[in-house]
């Protein structure tokens, strides 16, 4: 055993030497896998198309020209080749070199006479070809040809040609060598008939370096070097012409047939220049192995590759794209840059593209709530923390925006961009929402909605009716409204108010009359008030139809009345009439008029007015001619014109009588009229303009035709002043000023600054120079953000991107590898998932980026696992220590003592013992219990018939019985329960007042019984207690006396019993005994009968008569044999048997017999002194217990009768009501007894009906009692 694990150890130590040379050897470029055959260990992957001697033995010859010499042999290939039991056997795994001494007496041999043969190598996987070498026993084919596949024999190419005569053979294809990849030829040189033994074709598939190969990896190019099959097709034999002189005595093609010494196939594994060796392509058991020398086909990947050729990247090295090895280029896959946030990434072609074949990497399922190729985003609704790196598992924290206000429900920046104008974590408000949270609708807007696709709805405040100024409440939306105006929205006047938009400001008061009007309340649209009747008019002012309203002159008192003199007037068509009455009365200077006023109806304050006019009127009247009105066709709105001056109706900005000009500040007369010039006041130096083009007149710096912007170079209109750009601009923002395409790598609203990776100061013309940290911005070695020169030193300074160090940015920090001082390389992140201290210079290597200081109990080159005896995520640093019970684990993978257990490093589920659970194994499995360390747990074997259920208590192992049994197996009965436990258990039903514990025997279900207590069910008061159950207390010590008497006379009756047995050869001698016996012995059973069926008290008095008959008779015989002295007497006493039934006591006395024997007359005296103080016991208790009173009484006072008692009716009486006599109460039972079995045949005779009922009609029906 111990040889054996040497040679397994040596084993794994040559094997992993190997891969570390594989290692060391791929580490400087390109690797190949050694060469060699690829027949080795491939037996049963080769085959041939024809085997001689596969179904019998089959004759073959050779070519041979020596007398004598055997010619003729038997090929027999039904069994594998053997040197010893099969030696002519010639299968196709022959030709497999083997290195024997004796290797040319076995090969491969084909049928006779077949032309077309062909033998196919079917590979595993796809592999390297190199050469291939045919060694015949016979002669070379004439022709032949070698195929090859590289799909597993779905399709074939032909790998070259042979033949003697290639244009015999294979006419149309060319013969020579190639003279190109890829040309297939004719080769000759290997088909020749010498030598007729041992001959060879040799094929190989080396690239003629004459060739001219740009990309020896391009698909064409692998095709001719690689194979999954080859195949060698044999079409024509070498024959010696006379197989053309017909049928001979032996058939000429018997000699005729290919034959194979050794065939060889050299190549290896196909790795792309990733690997040096290979392993199996399929695992076999431990038992066994391949055969030494095989070439396997599954490469050991360097370079992080995989796959069967390593054809692909390994996971996660995916950020740029796979590419064989070639030369001193290793073109190792490289490492996708996650950031820490995914462990999963794919190439992506178009992204390697447009990151300047960089970086094509993809990080797929991104964790931590990022997004992107690198995982460097922070995902919708997270931004990025300015304070955290993007590697920090926090980096992205979650937006705070209310997502009413937000669009897409709370979405915010994702990070801070100068360039774009953008701040991490600013919401993206809605287009009627603002604040930081986007929480506030703006300013006339309110009701902030999620549904609203705007966030708030616009105020909607009647212009008419609100203040011009105002904004609506930004939560309700209620208005700030005009004066008399009222209304959410301010849509309606007040009451007692009109004409909401009809008025400047607001609403108008009603202004009904206060005399026409029933009150000041009117319409809010048209201002009508409420009219008296036959009043009219929206302020109720004027009369109906056929009504007037009396006019402050009403009361009218002409002047002419009282006058003398009277000046008549009379109307004057088309002027107004402005008198009343005739005319007016003529009064002179200094003259005066009386008037009588007496039609006035009640006193009242009245203003005197009179009317008068001049007695001189003038008037004026005008005429005028008519004439055309000439509107012009473009600029009036119609031909008519006013019919007083003849002004034409003009379009807008349209002047004179005609309409055909513009008007003062206007241009473009047309079909449309004119515009207007509109410009700007401040910009122009006059409000008219070019009434053609409409060019303002502008002042300097100022352009545009309204005169409202500023030149090319300038901003800030209206005061337009040079764009301030230190000369490296000539166009800024005509509002801001901020430069616009700065030059010479400035930058800045005014070019004042340089950009990022260039340094100077353009504000003094210092030129603007590239930053050298470690190269200039335009080279693949700039790693800095940008730099500054220190103005006490002038020297460099570089701001180093992440990951960068050093004045010129040209080492690497800490929790940083690589070298980037050397062209091409870079440095890179230590990939340890945040699980080491990034500030640690040692915390990882700063070659290789090796994880050395792995926190958070972590470890592995990349902190990518849990140590062991943790479990949890390495990459959410929360590894946590097994916590393992260790009694139920597997001692050797969790040793107690040790501190360390191996569980599951992701679910922390222990390794647990057999019939052991729970993740930390702290618990039995179901059914099992009584876990032990080093064992598990034990069967908790409970029986299947009297347990609930097998599961058992985990501690004590008790299986859950069901009622009536118990054990820890529930394999015995219960306390109170009887049987045999595999058939079932029954209850005791004992008395429980009559029983002591248990109640009942397991065993047999007899109740044990208390002290003083009898019975089947201990229910009664045993011999010598009062019968006063439950109390049953003791007799009186004289019962003790009395059954000590008894029980002497048992054993002396036994004894004459024994003695009699001893004499029967005496029985003869006494004839006239047995005689007498006979009849003591009939009458015994009598008395036996009577008792068992108990009847009237006189029925004792036989016992009695036989008591004294009995007595009588032994006395006579004893004196007879005393007096005699030639016999003995055997008096066989009989069994004395005491049966109880609940009260029923029976007392059996068997016959005496008498028997005859040599005895001495002592014994027979000492018999019959012994029988005859038996037979004189004392007869008054043996009344007293039959009837109840001794039987000496006179029968007259004697309540319970005697022996030779009757009653009234001359009945022997024995026994009476309250009589505790044998006889009364063993009649009173047996009356009981009778009763109760009556009524349990009436019980089983009502249940067997029920019984037949239900079998004929279906359900068990209730039994009625």
């Amino acid at each position: 055993m111990s040889h054996h694990y040497s040679c397994i150890c040596l084993l794994l130590c040559s094997v992993l030497l190997s891969l570390l040379h594989a290692e060391d050897v791929c580490d400087s470029g390109s690797c190949h896998p050694a060469i060699g055959d690829l027949l080795v260990g491939r037996s049963e992957q080769l085959t041939a198309s024809s085997v001689c001697g596969l179904t019998g033995p089959q004759k073959y010859c050779i070519v041979g020209y020596l007398e004598g010499e055997q010619k003729c042999f038997l090929c027999d290939s039904r069994y594998p080749y053997n040197p010893y039991t099969h030696p002519n056997s010639h299968p196709i795994e022959n030709v497999i070199t083997t290195f024997e001494p004796d290797r040319k007496k076995k090969w491969w041999q084909s049928e006779n006479g077949l032309d077309h043969v062909s033998i196919r190598l079917d590979l595993e996987t796809l592999f390297q070809f190199s050469h291939l070498i045919l060694t015949f026993k016979t002669f070379r084919p004439a022709a032949m040809l070698v195929e090859r596949s590289t799909d597993c024999g779905h399709t074939w190419k032909i790998f070259r040609y042979f033949a003697q005569n290639c244009a015999e053979s294979f006419p149309n294809i060319p013969s020579g060598p190639a003279k190109g990849v890829g040309d297939i030829v004719c080769d000759p040189r290997y088909s020749d008939i010498e030598p007729s033994t041992e001959g060879e074709v040799f094929l190989s598939v080396s690239l003629d370096p004459s060739f001219e190969i740009e990309n020896p990896y391009i698909r064409s190019i692998q095709e001719l070097i690689t194979l999954t099959n080859l195949r060698i097709n044999f079409t024509k034999l070498h024959t010696l012409g006379d197989t053309l002189f017909g049928r001979r005595q032996s058939d000429p093609l018997e000699k005729y047939y290919y034959a194979v010494y050794e065939m060889v196939v050299r190549g290896s594994c196909f790795c792309n220049g990733h690997a040096s060796q290979c392993s199996p392509v399929q695992k076999l058991r431990g038992d066994v192995f391949y055969q030494p020398g095989m070439v396997h086909g599954r490469c050991v990947c360097q370079h992080n590759t995989d796959g069967m050729s390593c054809e692909r990247c390994k996971e996660f090295y995916n950020d740029a794209p796979w590419r064989p090895a070639e030369g001193s280029q290793d073109n190792a896959c490289k490492p996708c840059k996650c950031n820490g946030h995914s462990d999963r990434c794919y190439f992506d072609m178009a992204v390697y593209v447009a990151n300047d074949r960089i970086s094509g990497g993809v990080c797929e399922d991104c964790q931590h709530h990022t997004m992107g190729q690198h995982c460097d985003q922070c995902k919708p609704f997270f931004y990025r923390d300015p304070l955290r790196t993007i590697s920090d598992p926090l980096a992205c924290i979650p937006c705070d925006c209310d997502p009413e206000g937000t669009l897409y429900s709370g979405l915010c920046e994702s990070r801070t961009d100068p360039i774009l104008g953008t701040i991490a974590g600013w919401c993206l408000c809605k287009e009627n929402v603002e604040g930081v949270r986007c929480d506030m609708c703006k300013p006339s807007y309110y009701g902030l909605s999620g549904s609203d696709p705007l966030g708030c709805q616009p105020c909607t405040c009647n212009p008419s009716g609100s203040l011009s100024f105002s904004m609506c409440d930004p939560v309700t939306g209620e208005c700030l409204c005009q004066r008399f105006v009222t209304g959410p929205h301010c849509e309606e006047c007040l009451v007692g108010y009109w004409g909401l938009g009809n008025h400047l400001y607001g609403c108008s008061p009603c202004g009904c009359d206060i005399g026409g009007a029933h009150n000041n309340l009117c319409s809010s649209s048209d201002g009508q008030c409420d009219c008296l009747p036959n009043i009219m008019g929206r302020q109720c002012t004027e009369p109906a139809p056929g009504y007037f309203f009396l006019p402050l002159d009403y009361y009218i008192y002409e002047a002419e009345n009282s006058a003398l003199d009277i000046v008549f007037r009379e109307p004057t068509p088309g002027k107004p009439i402005t008198w009343t009455g005739p005319g007016f009365a003529r009064v002179l200077n200094g003259a005066g008029l009386r008037f009588t006023i007496s039609n006035i109806p009640f006193a009242m304050d009245f203003d005197i007015a009179l009317r008068y006019e001049p007695e001189v009127f003038e008037c004026v009247y005008e005429f005028f001619l008519p004439t055309a009105c000439k509107c012009h066709p473009q600029g009036s709105l119609s031909s008519s014109c006013s019919q007083r001056g003849g002004q034409c109706p003009c379009k807008p900005n349209v002047a004179g009588r005609c309409c055909d000009r513009c008007s003062a500040g206007s241009f473009g007369f047309g079909f449309h009229g004119c515009y207007l010039c509109e410009c700007h006041p401040q910009g122009s130096v006059s409000t008219l303009c070019d009434q053609l083009t409409g060019q303002c007149s502008c002042r300097r710096e100022v352009d545009g035709r309204c005169c409202s912007r500023c030149l090319a170079g300038y901003f800030g209109f209206p005061n337009c002043r040079p764009c301030p750009c230190n000369g490296y601009a000539e166009l800024c923002d005509p509002v801001t000023g901020a430069c616009l395409s700065c030059s010479r790598f400035t930058t800045g609203s005014r070019c004042e600054r340089c950009v990022d990776g260039y340094y100077g100061n353009p504000l003094t013309r210092e030129p603007c120079r590239p930053c050298m940290c470690p190269e200039s911005p335009a080279s693949n070695r700039y790693f800095a953000h940008s730099c500054h020169q220190d103005p006490r030193t002038l020297q460099l300074v570089c701001n180093c991107l992440e990951g960068y160090s050093g004045n010129r940015c040209d080492e690497c920090p800490s929790g940083f590898y690589g070298n980037p001082g050397r062209p091409g390389a870079q440095c890179l992140p230590c990939s340890c998932n945040n699980n080491i201290d990034a500030t640690d210079p040692q915390s990882c290597n700063k070659v290789t980026g090796e994880c050395l200081k792995c926190l958070y109990n972590t470890h592995g080159p990349s902190c990518q696992f849990c140590k062991p005896g943790y479990f949890g995520s390495a990459l959410l640093q929360n590894c946590r220590r097994c916590t393992c019970n260790f009694s139920g684990v597997n001692p050797a993978i969790c040793a107690p003592g040790h501190g360390v257990c191996l569980c599951d490093r992701m679910t922390g589920v222990c390794p647990c013992l057999p019939n052991v659970i729970g993740s930390t194994c702290d618990r039995c499995a179901s059914g099992y219990w009584n876990m032990s360390h080093g064992i598990g747990c034990q069967f908790c074997d409970c029986n299947p018939r009297n347990s609930q259920s097998n599961p058992c208590n985990q501690f004590t192992g008790q299986c859950p019985c069901k009622l009536g049994y118990s054990g820890r197996h529930c394999d015995e009965c219960e306390e109170n329960y009887f049987g045999d436990p595999r058939m079932h258990c029954i209850p005791c039903t004992c008395n429980e007042q009559g029983t002591r514990k248990p109640e009942c025997d397991k065993d047999t279900g007899a109740c044990n019984c208390r002290v003083g207590v009898t019975g089947k069910l201990c229910d009664q008061c045993g011999r010598g207690f009062k019968q006063e159950f439950p109390t049953c207390s003791q007799c009186h010590l004289c019962f003790d006396q009395w059954d000590n008497e008894m029980t002497t006379l048992f054993q002396t009756v036994q004894g004459l019993m024994r003695f009699a047995a001893n004499l029967e050869d005496k029985r003869d001698t006494l004839p006239s005994c047995d005689m007498r016996f006979k009849g003591l012995e009939d009458k015994i059973s009598e008395i036996e009968r009577i008792l068992k069926t108990p009847t009237g008290c006189g029925d004792i008095l036989p016992l009695w008569n036989f008591q004294r008959h009995v007595s009588a008779t032994l006395r006579r015989r004893c004196r007879r044999v005393w007096e005699r002295e030639r016999s003995l007497v055997l008096l066989h006493c009989g069994c004395r048997r005491h049966r109880r039934t609940s009260h029923h006591t029976v007392l059996c006395l068997s016959c005496c017999r008498e028997k005859t024997g040599s005895r001495s007359a002592a014994s027979v005296a000492h018999l019959c002194s012994q029988a005859h103080h038996v037979l004189l016991l004392d007869m008054n208790v043996f009344l007293l217990q039959s009837c109840g009173l001794p039987g000496n009484p006179p029968c007259v006072i004697t309540p319970c009768g005697g022996a030779l008692c009757q009653n009234s009716n001359g009945n022997k009486q024995c026994g009476g009501p309250n009589c505790n006599g044998t006889l009364p109460l063993s009649t009173n039972t047996v009356k009981k007894a009778e009763e109760t079995d009556m009524l349990l045949n009436n019980l089983t005779r009502q249940l067997q009906e029920s019984e037949n009922q239900r079998i004929q009609s279906g359900p068990l029906k209730p039994l009625q009692a």
